[in-house]
């Protein structure tokens, strides 16, 4: 049976009297982009990141209601920047240390999305049922990311109505090719950084197919409507 540890992380917000970055904690953004190409084999790319300004902290895109501050591509060439290459990812991260650390999705992997209540009863389930896990990532919207083989995209809403629902019916969505996803300790602003509810471990380097999870993932997004 796949053991499931939930890391939680306490995150402390500087008020206004301290115009700093809040910290990201664990491993440097450095560190996790170079694990990420050198352990896993990922495709990584710089995102935008944190700026104080006048005691608040702003995304580096300069828009005062960016809606996923520090946490978004800061370019349209993104997906063409996105490497492989430790080397170049080192490179990367050295001359902008606090860039979020982004994933595209349709190449090592997909990810599927479900609200945090029905990720976690989808992940009991899937303990009962001894199924095999991939990573998976807790964001500060409240989303859960399961990573699966890549081409979930394309079959996920056949799976779906195989089920018994409408694709439109249920809060799942998957993130394939020209998508990406924010890997940890990327922070959301004040929201609070991405966690890591499975963390990358050898024992999960083959990915799951997106058909072994859907059941428990369906039916647990129904069950959350």
């Amino acid at each position: 049976m796949t053991a499931v540890v939930v890391f939680i992380v306490e995150e402390t917000i500087p008020g206004t009297e301290a115009a700093q970055i809040p910290t990201q904690r664990g491993a440097s953004l450095l560190d996790t982009a170079v694990r990420c190409t050198e352990e896993r084999h990922w495709d990584v790319f710089p995102g935008t990141w944190l700026e104080a300004a006048g005691g608040a902290h702003r995304c580096s895109c300069g828009d005062a209601v960016c809606p996923a501050p520090g946490a978004h591509p800061a370019g349209p060439d993104w997906a063409a920047r996105a490497t492989g290459s430790a080397t170049v990812a080192r490179r990367m991260w050295q001359e902008q240390p606090t860039a979020s650390v982004l994933l595209p999705t349709g190449r090592a992997f997909d990810a599927v999305s479900v609200p945090e209540t029905a990720g976690f009863l989808a992940l009991a389930r899937m303990q009962r049922m001894g199924l095999p896990l991939g990573p998976v990532t807790l964001t500060p919207r409240r989303r859960m990311e399961f990573f699966v083989l890549p081409g979930a995209a394309a079959k996920v809403p056949g799976l779906v109505r195989g089920l018994g629902w409408a694709p439109s019916s249920l809060d799942l969505a998957v993130l394939g090719e020209g998508a990406y996803v924010a890997a940890p300790p990327t922070r959301f602003g004040s929201g609070g950084a991405v966690q890591w509810v499975c963390r990358p471990t050898p024992a999960n380097r083959w990915l799951p197919d997106a058909e072994e999870l859907l059941p428990p993932l369906a039916y647990a997004c129904g069950r959350d409507r």
